[in-house]
């Protein structure tokens, strides 16, 4: 039997995540956590072969916790299982240390694919996730509403100062957003990300 724990701060679904696991025949959960600090405890007394790890949780970022997990527990098996569908948060949960990533609306087959192969020490890729890779860099990109508007400011040449004053924002703040950007679009400076901006019409 394949052992399975459980991290998410849905209830209802882990309970769901449960009794579908259970009923697979080859797997089994054996203990669950809705927090970070809950998932350290849980972690402490026994590691399970394959755990299913949300990236928002409460109490910290599951991408983060997976690569302190992944360092503190080398042998560990991560199955990130979320609803986050965006390339950077994928990308930052496989370089972290995941072996695998799946949506929560994938099939119950895929879920058990996923878990089967991950704790076999593969990788896996939901089907959705492995199009979303496919796609070109820039229809990957999805941009909130703050993001669009800090990215129009940045192509009219505005300064941080300038965008930090206009969007009432602290001047870390874009900082922080321009990186995010920068990464987001997958560019290795402001003029690519401009430039690419520009050419595919993202704002």
């Amino acid at each position: 039997m394949i052992k399975v724990a459980i991290v998410d701060d849905h209830i209802f679904l882990v309970e769901a995540m449960e009794k579908l696991i259970n009923e697979l025949g080859d797997t089994e959960v054996i203990d669950h956590a809705y927090s970070v600090d809950e998932c350290w405890q849980m972690l402490s007394i026994s590691l399970p072969d394959v755990l299913l790890l949300d990236v928002g949780l409460p109490d910290g970022d599951g991408c983060q916790l997976c690569q302190e997990l992944m360092h503190k527990y080398p042998t560990l098996k991560i199955l990130m299982l979320t609803t986050y569908a965006e390339i950077a948060v994928i990308s930052r949960a496989l370089e972290g240390g995941a072996l695998g990533y799946v949506l929560k609306n994938s099939t119950s087959e895929e879920i058990h694919e996923g878990i089967r192969t991950v704790a076999a020490g593969e990788k896996f890729l939901c089907d959705k996730v492995q199009i979303l890779l496919k796609k070109p860099t820039y229809e990957r990109i999805t941009l909130t509403t703050r993001e669009r508007e800090l990215l129009k400011l940045v192509i009219e040449g505005k300064t941080n100062a300038e965008i930090a004053d206009k969007l009432c924002l602290a001047h870390q703040t874009v900082k922080g957003y321009r990186s995010n950007l920068i990464f987001k679009m997958q560019v290795n400076n402001t003029a690519e990300m401009v430039k690419m901006a520009i050419e595919k019409k993202l704002v």
